[in-house]
């Protein structure tokens, strides 16, 4: 089975990425998407944070390892479990190339996903991310 048909479409949204877990969100698909957009960001540190979900931690890890995988020399600054706004102003106060944190917001505790986010903490849409995380592999399966 190749990347794209185990990531569901559907788990890219207007403003984040989101599913149910771990069907449709999962480590495999939340290292796959950090790693595919882990190159999206030019050099500098890049914050990792998590909501209380029982789900989250794993899938921070499994974030971290994704760009890690991909950003070797930056720096990865794991928050741990905060709030998004508290993400958004670490971002913005640590001067963070970007950021990914892992929750589904006010969604149900069945659900999890991503937030994604540049320098200044400015939102990357989920439809860029499925567009970025399609094209790269592609080139990895090409």
């Amino acid at each position: 089975m190749s990347h794209l048909q185990r990531l569901s479409p559907s788990i890219f949204r207007a403003y984040d990425i989101r599913g149910e877990y771990p069907r449709e969100v999962n480590a495999y698909v939340v290292e796959t998407v950090a790693a595919a957009i882990g190159s999206l960001f030019p050099p500098g540190p890049m914050i990792v944070a998590h909501d209380g979900r029982t789900s989250s931690p794993a899938l921070a890890f499994a974030v971290l390892r994704g760009l890690a995988s991909v950003r070797s020399r930056a720096r990865l600054i794991d928050l741990g479990t905060t709030t998004t706004p508290m993400f958004y102003f670490f971002v913005e106060r640590l001067k963070a190339a970007g950021g990914i944190m892992v929750t589904a917001s006010h969604n149900p505790k069945t659900m999890n996903g991503l937030k994604v986010v540049g320098a200044h903490a400015v939102m990357i849409p989920g439809t860029e991310l499925a567009a970025l995380v399609h094209k790269k592999s592609h080139a990895q399966n090409a």
